[in-house]
């Protein structure tokens, strides 16, 4: 059985190597702000503005101080987001204010899939979403390009596989 070297794994003996989202997830994510946001301020300004009068098309601004605001708290969310494979488990490691690291240990796993719906389909990007035994250590990795998730699919299905069976 050949995994390939610790560069091409991520594993380097007890040191993780950890791994970033790529940034077509957060290319994705503020396109859907951007767009959410535009709709949000036609509502809240043209519709106003007809009806009520001119001042009231000044309500337009809101959402779009709030889609400022949400420009960069999904920059500090992306870069918060890591992963690492060592020799017996899975990290997963986010959060800006509560910082969360989630442990998943191969032998654990019980079914690993890989998600796109169709705007990550559009942007090249797929989920891992892995299931163990408990619900509460579930884990996803999100935007992933889908040759990586792949990759990661098979081979933690791989090291599960090897693991629960006390290989």
């Amino acid at each position: 059985m050949e995994t390939g070297s610790p560069a091409e794994t991520g594993v380097a003996g007890d040191e993780p190597v950890w791994r970033g989202l790529p940034p077509g997830l957060l290319r994705m994510r503020r396109l859907l702000l951007v767009v959410w946001a535009g709709v949000l301020a036609l509502l809240a300004g043209v519709l106003p503005g007809l009806l009520a009068g001119p001042a009231w098309a000044a309500c337009a601004l809101l959402p779009a101080a709030l889609a400022a605001w949400g420009w960069r708290l999904l920059g500090r969310n992306w870069g918060s987001w890591r992963y690492a494979e060592r020799a017996d488990d899975l990290l997963i490691s986010r959060g800006v204010l509560w910082r969360e690291e989630t442990v998943v240990p191969y032998g654990r796993m019980q079914l690993v899939e890989v998600t796109s719906g169709p705007v990550e389909r559009y942007f090249g990007l797929a989920s891992v979403q892995l299931h163990t035994a408990a619900a509460a250590t579930d884990a996803a990795i999100p935007g992933l390009d889908p040759a990586e998730a792949e990759r990661l699919r098979d081979r933690l299905t791989e090291l599960g596989g090897a693991r629960s069976a006390g290989l």
